[in-house]
């Protein structure tokens, strides 16, 4: 009898989202209005969508309820929602005038009330901004409005990081659902983008760097070669903003370093650069993910985040409907073989 081959099935607890961050270049732009730009979003990629709202609400970060019932109403008309907001959390109000614990709040309360408005699940932090007296304040509004508040680890961050861990165990003494992590996948690079590549090259970067940068991403050593050549003074000046990726945007990580917090992870970013899967180095991460994830139990969303529209001309609508194709199959696959290990 001939064997079954088993079908990748992706799981129903988890929710593919695309962000209008990846439409930041033709929002910039500004040849359509911002708001036909997202909701075209809900029309052609996908039906949740997490919202950069500082592109597309003119009086953020205290947005007017005009400004945020028309792009809830213009999502509504294509069946849209919204996933996440991202929040801001200006914490100074001058160089050298830092807010007030009350101030802090004040400027962030705006913003939940405009998410729960636009329909939004939830909003997002960067990982620690907030701190533990905020989060106390905030999180009786947080049940009020039925939000999530997520705090997003990214790049070069790991959960073992002196600056992450504190912000992590206050996250994990809460115990309180409506305040989650987010997971940026930037975190689990097992390479540098090609096309990443092929700019630093047209940049006049050192062949030896190029070479180790290609060829030993993962190396201990590289991060030192990059470090030394940015204090040279040496980094050519027409990638220097790009250079600066190598620092913060591209991490190191395995999919595994995860495992210890995921019980208080919510969401991902499933941020892609281009889709060059050279050696894997854009589905491996996600397959790890997928079997991660399906080993766990997961439950929460998965966003489609492109970041490489810095220096790739593409049209974001087909990168992200590719993009969100060949996630969905790679998480499935993952998840389908950690089912078959298990």
């Amino acid at each position: 009898m001939g064997r079954h081959l088993m079908v990748p099935v992706f799981p129903e607890s988890w929710t593919l989202c695309a962000s209008s961050f990846n439409w930041t270049p033709e929002i910039i732009a500004a040849r359509r209005p911002a708001q036909d730009i997202v909701s075209g979003i809900a029309d052609s990629v996908s039906k949740s969508i997490e919202l950069e709202p500082g592109l597309l609400w003119r009086s953020f970060p205290a947005p007017q309820d005009a400004e945020v019932d028309g792009l809830r109403e213009a999502l509504a008309a294509k069946e849209g929602r919204v996933s996440i907001v991202g929040a801001s959390l200006d914490d100074f109000t001058s160089p050298t005038e830092r807010r007030t614990l009350r101030e802090r709040l004040d400027f962030l309360v705006p913003q939940l009330h405009a998410a729960h408005r636009v329909g939004a699940s939830g909003i997002r932090l960067p990982i620690g901004q907030a701190g533990t007296e905020l989060l106390a304040l905030v999180q009786p509004l947080l049940h009020e409005l039925d939000l999530v508040l997520y705090e997003e680890i990214q790049g070069q961050q790991t959960p073992r990081n002196p600056a992450v861990a504190p912000a992590l165990d206050a996250i994990a003494g809460l115990a309180d659902d409506r305040v989650r992590v987010l997971v940026d996948i930037s975190m689990l690079m097992p390479a540098l983008p090609v096309t990443y590549l092929e700019e630093l090259r047209r940049g006049d970067v050192s062949a030896d760097l190029l070479e180790r940068l290609e060829n030993d991403w993962r190396d201990p050593a590289t991060p030192d070669a990059v470090t030394a050549l940015l204090r040279s003074g040496k980094v050519p000046p027409p990638v220097h903003t790009l250079f600066m990726n190598l620092l913060i945007r591209f991490g190191r990580s395995d999919a595994a370093d995860l495992q210890d917090i995921l019980p208080l992870v919510g969401g991902f970013h499933l941020k892609f650069w281009d889709l060059d899967d050279a050696d894997r180095r854009v589905t491996q991460p996600l397959s790890d993910l997928g079997g991660l994830l399906g080993r766990n139990g997961f439950k929460g969303t998965l966003t489609s985040e492109w970041g490489g529209h810095e220096w790739l001309q593409d049209d974001p609508t087909e990168m992200t409907r590719r993009h969100l194709a060949l996630a969905e199959t790679a998480l499935a696959e993952g998840a389908l073989a950690a089912g078959a290990a298990v």
